[in-house]
């Protein structure tokens, strides 16, 4: 292959990384706007959409895999073929948890803690995830660390909505009068499981975003402090 061909390449994967992660951020958007309305359609489209991001998963692990096996590249183009490949693995695990999202929407029973914010939550996972990107279409060190610093906003807001909600199930007097039997009382615990996978859901897509920036920068400057 000649360079200027192989540059090339190397040009269409970052651009193909790139167009997963609006794919994967659309689908996450969705799912949280299939939560926030109790929308099953859109809760339907979030997990039918899983398909897509796989395959695109799939052809671009086959990208990183033949650029590495017939150019046999070294040095920085080689930091930024294995991160793309961690980067795109980072966006698959995004997407499925963004179907779970959608099937929470379709298993929740009803409306449960009205004071637990997923939606603040949902927005800055989202917002971390797009700088994340962003950091990696531009090598910004710079937006790498900002992403990481991130990542104590939401664990706090995580850990307080937790906290909340296991709160309020132990004191409320409301939620045991509603109770008439021990299949309500199933229903009601359910849905408390459900919301609490939610946030903790949430969470697992600021760490993917994290993860995404840590292999920006290792990518851009050798630098692995981020990666432990």
């Amino acid at each position: 292959m000649a360079r200027t061909d192989y540059q090339s390449s190397l040009e269409e994967l970052r651009d193909d990384v790139l167009y997963m992660s609006e794919v994967v951020a659309e689908r996450l958007r969705t799912g949280l706007d299939a939560l926030e309305r109790k929308d099953e359609r859109l809760a339907r489209d979030v997990i039918e959409g899983d398909d897509e991001v796989n395959e695109m998963y799939l052809e671009l692990e086959g990208e990183c895999v033949d650029l590495i096996a017939l150019q046999q590249p070294v040095a920085s183009d080689l930091r930024f073929i294995a991160a793309s490949f961690k980067i795109i693995t980072d966006l698959e695990r995004i997407g499925d948890l963004a179907v779970n999202l959608g099937g929470y929407t379709l298993d929740a029973q009803r409306d449960l803690f009205p004071d637990v914010d997923m939606q603040r939550i949902g927005r800055t996972t989202l917002d971390m995830l797009q700088d994340a990107m962003e950091a990696y279409a531009n090598e910004d060190v710079e937006a790498c660390y900002a992403v990481a610093d991130r990542d104590d906003e939401v664990d706090a807001m995580c850990e307080a909505a937790s906290e909340l909600v296991v709160r309020d199930l132990i004191e409320s007097d409301r939620l045991a009068d509603d109770l008439d039997d021990d299949e309500e009382m199933e229903t009601l615990m359910q849905d408390v499981s459900r919301l609490l996978l939610t946030i903790r859901d949430l969470e697992r897509v600021g760490d993917h975003a994290v993860n995404i920036a840590a292999r920006t920068l290792y990518m851009a400057e050798n630098n692995d402090e981020l990666l432990y």
